[in-house]
């Protein structure tokens, strides 16, 4: 398999793999004042747009398609 497939794979598996796993975001909201320190931390799990998912599977299938184009 030539580099360009194995980067294609990749980036296909990547996105199936965006549709359906979250990505977790922390966020820190606070004050310090000297040694004190007074927070809240909020924590959301966020998917990536379908759109970046589509687009990313799109480009690994053509990325794909392009190595086993090249190699043959």
């Amino acid at each position: 398999m030539t580099l360009i497939r194995w980067i294609g794979a990749a980036v296909l598996i990547l996105g199936i793999v965006t549709l359906f796993v979250p990505i977790p975001q922390r966020e820190r909201h606070g004050i310090t004042v000297g040694d004190l320190s007074l927070g809240v931390v909020t924590q959301s799990d966020e998917k990536v747009p379908v759109v970046v998912s589509a687009v990313m599977i799109l480009g690994g299938l053509g990325a794909i398609a392009l190595g086993a184009r090249r190699g043959s």
